[in-house]
């Protein structure tokens, strides 16, 4: 059995979302947990601490947005789909094209000045562990970039279903 290879670039970049997708969320959520676990054995037998609450939140944060990511790899999100499986092939395909459509202009649109008010963000500091605020809210932008290329890809290979009348 031959395994298929891969462009150097498509390998790293592989990599690279594997890393974000995969493992950050896992080690984001390990530590949400151990520091969750800590504060709750603080408060209850020394003395409570504030910043298990903010790192904790900050990896929920750091989780949730990376752990989008992977959901829209593997199609895994949750949708309503009355309408969408009572439509014949074509049907379904036309809308998936109008959803992705809709979908990477707005995630474009909104790209750039989501940058910008997160950069300005950055003159916040968090209250106990004075983490800039920039820090905790770039995995937003990072998500919005993934979505917008995943969902292009979707949108080229649905229209090019369409053109071949394949669908």
């Amino acid at each position: 059995m031959s395994a298929v290879k891969q462009h150097p670039l498509l390998k790293s970049g592989q990599t690279i979302l594997d890393i974000i997708e995969i493992y950050l969320p896992a080690i984001t959520f390990t530590v949400l947990f151990v520091v969750f676990l800590i504060q709750i054995f603080y408060r209850y037998f020394i003395v409570p601490l504030t910043w298990p609450m903010e790192l904790s939140l900050f990896c929920y944060l750091w989780t949730i947005l990376f752990g989008v990511c992977y959901a829209q790899r593997d199609d895994e999100h949750i949708r309503f789909s009355l309408i969408y499986d009572k439509a014949k092939p074509k049907g379904q395909l036309v809308i998936r094209i109008i959803g992705n459509i809709l979908l990477v202009s707005s995630f474009s649109i909104a790209l750039y000045p989501s940058y910008k008010y997160v950069n300005f963000m950055g003159f916040k500091k968090s209250n106990v562990l004075l983490i800039p605020m920039n820090w905790a809210y770039f995995p937003f932008i990072i998500m919005m970039v993934i979505l917008i290329g995943r969902f292009t890809v979707q949108l080229v290979k649905d229209l090019k279903i369409l053109f071949r009348g394949e669908a």
